[in-house]
């Protein structure tokens, strides 16, 4: 019988939870390019959309890394992905901008799949004893 390596989630979470800490504290450390670009797509309130992309990226990265509340956490980050993917990466005659809108749809994949099956055993959801619910039959 199969029995997984609970630490691939834990390698999962920080696969993905390290590419959005850096991406929110990059946009920390360059406040004026950041508001510029938000500007630049036409969305209103710049200075906002800067301080939900640092706490949602920062943030939440820092709270999926650590397995802290996954069940909320992850389809929360997993909807800023698609907001981003949709205002900042829909040009596709670019194909970079396809490439970034294909990356932003796998990491959604990811993260629904993280707020589905939860952390895992190597988290601070697990500790506490707090979980997402496993598909029947099976047991996080």
């Amino acid at each position: 019988m199969y029995t997984p390596n609970k630490y691939l989630p834990l390698i999962g979470r920080i696969l993905i939870g390290v590419p959005f800490i850096m991406s929110g504290i990059g946009k920390l450390t360059s406040y004026a390019a950041t508001v510029g670009y938000i500007t630049s797509v036409g969305l209103p309130l710049a200075g906002l959309g800067f301080a939900i992309a640092v706490l949602m990226e920062a943030g939440g990265g820092t709270l999926l890394l650590l397995g802290y509340r996954t069940h909320l956490v992850a389809p929360l980050m997993a909807l800023f992905t698609l907001a981003t993917a949709i205002f900042f990466h829909h040009n596709f005659a670019d194909q970079n901008q396809m490439i970034h809108f294909l990356k932003n749809v796998m990491l959604m994949g990811g993260l629904l799949n993280i707020a589905y099956f939860g952390a895992g055993p190597v988290s601070l959801d697990s500790a506490s004893g707090r979980q997402a619910l496993a598909p029947a039959g099976q047991h996080t």
